[in-house]
């Protein structure tokens, strides 16, 4: 679904912020890479299973350092440092995940990647995703398509996949805040489970919606995802022609003030849309919760 609205004129050259963010994640990947395979202080993070450790603070100062040295007014936040402020009145907006999958790279897992995204205000202008493990990033500039690791463009429709219109390929991803006994996580996981190939549950959001946009797997479904690492992978997804909706079918903004009651989304081939749509629509509620009934 790539933007055909131009964006307001900006007090930043998107082409020059995509170099100095590409650089950074590229950078953080380094770091990260260098340390994955060493030990580990891992500590736990909230109360709902997440851990942090010394690679996510390290990979996060690179990154927030760069991003300041570029852009010293810009606001900033980061997984782990939160909400850093930048230049009375400004409304550039940077969100940081320097190592999606840390609780993959805990037990030794080698699924992770590095995101960031510039948003003008609540709307994401620029997304970049980068994986350090196959050493290749991409990019995307809202309106202006998608990026892959040797600057040529993205788009799904380069890479049809005839025959999986009844069985597709799916990522699951669902935020920190989910437990275990969910019901509408529940509902949904079982229902989208039984028409589908297969179903991925990475835990590493960025790494899927690459996928997704370079057209590895067909969709995505995503239940109170998190919010620092959404905006960049779904802006690629979309600049490389996925069409994404709430759970219940109606739009889904990527704007990061999005209500609360856009619980979820689904982001899929257009082709596939209706199809995933009519499952997700079936056992949700007007207000996108689960209705556990058939």
């Amino acid at each position: 679904m790539r933007s055909t609205t131009p964006s307001p004129a900006l007090p930043v050259d998107l082409s020059e912020a995509r170099r100095v963010a590409v650089d950074a994640a590229v950078a953080a990947g380094a770091l990260l890479s260098a340390g994955v395979g060493g030990p580990l202080d891992v500590r736990p993070k909230g109360s709902g299973g997440d851990v942090v450790t010394e690679l996510d603070t390290a990979a996060e100062e690179l990154i927030v350092g760069r991003l300041r040295a570029a852009y010293p007014g810009h606001r900033i936040i980061a997984e782990e440092s939160g909400v850093l402020e930048g230049a009375p009145g400004e409304q550039m907006l940077w969100l940081v995940d320097p190592l999606d999958g840390t609780n993959n790279v805990a037990i030794g897992m080698p699924v992770y990647a590095v995101g960031l995204a510039l948003c003008a205000g609540a709307e994401p202008v620029l997304g970049v995703v980068h994986d350090p493990v196959a050493g290749r990033t991409w990019s995307a500039v809202r309106g202006r398509g998608a990026l892959g690791p040797d600057g040529e463009p993205v788009t799904l429709a380069d890479r049809p996949r005839p025959g999986r219109e009844k069985n597709p390929v799916l990522a699951w991803t669902q935020g920190h805040r989910v437990t275990s006994d969910d019901p509408v996580a529940f509902g949904l996981r079982s229902a989208l489970e039984g028409r589908c190939a297969r179903m991925l549950q990475l835990w590493a959001p960025l790494v899927a919606w690459a996928m997704l946009a370079r057209g590895d797997i067909d969709g995505i479904v995503g239940y109170l995802p998190e919010i620092v690492d959404l905006p960049a992978g779904a802006l690629l997804a979309a600049e490389a022609g996925a069409e994404l909706r709430r759970l219940d079918g109606r739009p889904y903004s990527l704007g990061i003030d999005r209500p609360a009651s856009e619980l979820g989304f689904v982001a899929a081939r257009p082709e596939l849309l209706d199809r995933l749509l009519e499952t997700t629509a079936r056992i949700t509620n007007r207000d996108g919760r689960v209705r556990l009934t058939r």
